[in-house]
């Protein structure tokens, strides 16, 4: 069946079973995210491109969520989600690639089984002074452009996790399956961490680990690791934000050194009425690379929002990045860089059902 038809049948069966369970409730939901960017270097000659992107501040989507009371204060929970490419209407990925869980919350946390996204995610987007936009954010990975994004897994596949909250303590831990038969650790991803807010100030650290698979002629696995420390403070209409992320990529190889990246980033921002203005910085000090190939690129980001409703928001966002030793560098954490700089301009749309 194809991936419209499937997805159509499963909302039918949804509405079809809704009256039947007197205390569930089922959402549709979703959020359409769409902008028209020009941006410089883009070609290898140099050239400029004017496109559209979907999702220029967060990422569309389309799901279903809901859940089912259980009683003594016990839910049984559950989401399907998908990613939408609003510039063709095709799906970004498989049909629920964002999300695919079922599981269980109460007074003790919440637990799911399923692909979900990861607790170091759940906990690093809301340090983001950008929130993660997909244009102009090197919160969760670098630029394509280079040896290595430096960056952290967003969502894991075959994956148990647990979420608890107490006060303004939320904290969590995450384990996706390698699923190796005789070998528990090959491809196992493993996350976890912990937040705090209180009084305008928060607080968050975050570490994960992914383990790859050994493959010859190699004498081990790669392995990836990274850790987060983040701050946020806000007090009437402004808002500080900082972040940095530890990386590090031991390589499988015989005779290679580890390759370790730590980005760093930075915000301010301020909310007029309606208008949220906020600007940003990202760096990442490369380490243990080859002379000359040291690019430690940096991106400036400024963006302005209107909010048109609770629902609907018109946003214009720019940003420039730059790197040394003469390497390329590029904004998009997709597509690679074709020159020492770039800068780029998206105008654009979102709206949440």
């Amino acid at each position: 069946m194809k991936q419209p038809a499937l997805a159509l049948a499963i909302l039918a069966a949804f509405s079809l079973n809704h009256s039947a369970f007197a205390q569930s409730s089922v959402e549709l939901y979703g959020l359409l995210d769409v902008g028209v960017e020009y941006v410089n270097h883009a070609g290898d000659d140099g050239g400029s491109l004017a496109r559209v992107i979907s999702g220029g501040k967060n990422t569309s989507r389309w799901g279903i969520r809901g859940s089912e009371d259980l009683g003594g204060g016990l839910k049984a929970v559950y989401n399907l989600e998908g990613g939408i490419l609003m510039d063709t209407g095709a799906a970004d990925g498989a049909l629920f690639k964002r999300q695919a869980y079922v599981g269980l919350d109460g007074k003790y946390g919440r637990l799911i089984i399923g692909r979900s996204f990861t607790t170091t995610y759940d906990l690093v987007i809301k340090f983001d002074p950008l929130g993660f936009a997909p244009n102009y954010s090197w919160a969760t990975t670098g630029g394509a452009t280079g040896p290595s994004k430096y960056g952290m897994t967003t969502s894991f596949d075959n994956m148990v996790k647990y979420t608890g909250k107490s006060g303004g303590f939320t904290y969590g831990a995450s384990i996706g399956l390698g699923e190796r038969a005789g070998n528990a650790d090959e491809g196992r991803k493993i996350a976890l961490g912990g937040s705090w807010f209180g009084k305008g100030l928060g607080l968050m650290a975050a570490c994960e680990q992914v383990n790859g698979t050994t493959v010859a002629p190699a004498i081990r696995r790669d392995r990836t690791n990274g850790c987060h420390l983040a701050s946020d403070y806000t007090t009437g209409d402004w808002r500080y934000t900082a972040g940095m992320r530890a990386y590090k990529l031991r390589h499988g190889a015989a005779a290679t050194a580890d390759l370790r990246g730590n980005t760093y980033w930075g915000g301010i921002t301020r909310v007029i009425d309606d208008v949220t203005l906020t600007g940003a910085v990202y760096h990442i000090d490369t380490r243990n690379l080859p002379a000359g190939q040291d690019a430690d690129p940096t991106m400036f980001v400024a963006r302005a929002m209107l909010a048109l409703s609770k629902r609907t928001t018109l946003y214009v966002s720019a940003a420039h990045a730059k790197a040394d030793e003469g390497r390329l560098v590029g904004l998009s954490r997709d597509d690679a860089g074709t020159g020492t700089t770039q800068s780029g301009i998206t105008a654009g749309i979102q709206h949440r059902f």
